[in-house]
């Protein structure tokens, strides 16, 4: 059966370290406050100008130099981001550009927290085909630019980011991807962001305004922890798994204090979760993919077990299971 395989990985963040202090001192909150509710230290901002695509770009660069491939290799870029530049042109469109990837067409998909999971499974499919060879998957946040920074309760938990990875058809096996599960779930109450609302009246007056990121913190830690653990339970059956069968697990980087509710639920140690949160943030979609990057780079994850498991404003949640069995593949976990 026809599959994919990832080639390389990498992942970018701006320059601009933002503390907590920093926090404090622009908003009413404190160090102790953040770090005893989200476990986050520090983030990056991208203070300096660049926008998503930019970090996109960036990220992707380094991911083709990992897998040793030139821009014009590939034929299919996709975007996963909650913090586009603009509805159009797509910011995949934009990263397309700025690396003269010419063969490859491109478009974004906006799943929130889980894109890196719909992104990845999506490309598979693509690569699947036997119609495409080469494919770029970017899950890029610039948060900071969607804040209101009077409200402590969502601004404090986010960062900016990126991270990449590049895939190629795989004919002769099974690639990667050994299973996935993907769900959706509308609710446009618990998390919500760049709303514009629609016309009252016709009036030379009208201009296009849009909503600040919200989020209800209680609602969303309500929602994941009701789904998610079980979620995975149930998933790793339908392979006849058990958690304790995961070496490694990559979840989104929402908030340390899920992260550490998940594993204590799942009974395995915290010690085999990604937690990039406590130094960047919640970089949305994003998260996952610079977790998969930085245990790609630090693990030999040959013969591993690994766990992706997204969930995010939608609410979507999902997750890819993959045993990395094949040589050219570094390491694997995606949700």
């Amino acid at each position: 059966m026809p599959g994919s395989k990832i080639l390389g990985s990498a992942h970018y963040v701006p320059s601009d370290i933002v503390t907590n202090d920093d926090l404090a001192k622009i908003m009413d909150t404190s160090d102790a406050w953040i770090q005893s509710h989200t476990g986050i230290k520090t983030r990056h901002m991208s203070l300096k100008g660049e926008n998503t695509s930019d970090l996109a770009t960036k990220a992707a660069q380094l991911a083709l130099d990992k897998a040793d491939l030139a821009a014009e290799d590939i034929d299919l870029i996709i975007v996963t981001t909650f913090t586009p530049d603009g509805l159009a042109p797509s910011t995949a469109a934009l990263v397309q550009r700025n690396l003269n990837a010419n063969k490859a067409w491109a478009y974004d998909i906006m799943t929130a927290c889980s894109g890196f999971i719909f992104g990845l499974s999506t490309a598979d499919k693509f690569l699947r085909s036997g119609v495409y060879q080469h494919a770029l998957v970017i899950s890029a946040e610039v948060n900071s630019k969607m804040m209101d920074f009077t409200d402590r309760t969502s601004t404090v938990f986010f960062g900016d980011g990126a991270g990449a990875v590049v895939l190629t058809a795989d004919m002769q096996g099974n690639g990667f991807l050994a299973g996935e599960d993907m769900h959706t779930i509308g609710n446009a109450d618990v998390v919500h962001s760049g709303r514009i609302p629609p016309l009252q009246e016709l009036s030379a007056e009208n201009y296009p305004k849009t909503d600040a990121f919200v989020q209800m913190g209680r609602d969303v830690f309500n929602e994941v922890t009701t789904l998610i653990p079980q979620h995975i339970r149930d998933f790793l059956s339908s392979k006849s798994l058990k958690p304790s069968d995961i070496d490694y697990f990559i979840p989104h980087q929402a908030n340390l204090r899920l992260i550490e509710y998940i594993a204590k639920d799942l009974d395995e140690p915290l010690s085999k979760f990604s937690t990039n949160i406590i130094r960047n943030g919640n970089t949305s979609s994003a998260g996952i993919a610079i977790g998969f990057d930085e245990l790609n780079q630090s693990v030999n994850l040959t013969g591993k077990r690994v766990l992706l498991t997204g969930f995010g404003a939608g609410f979507t949640y999902g997750s890819i299971f993959d045993a990395i069995l094949k040589k050219v593949l570094r390491a694997l976990i995606n949700q």
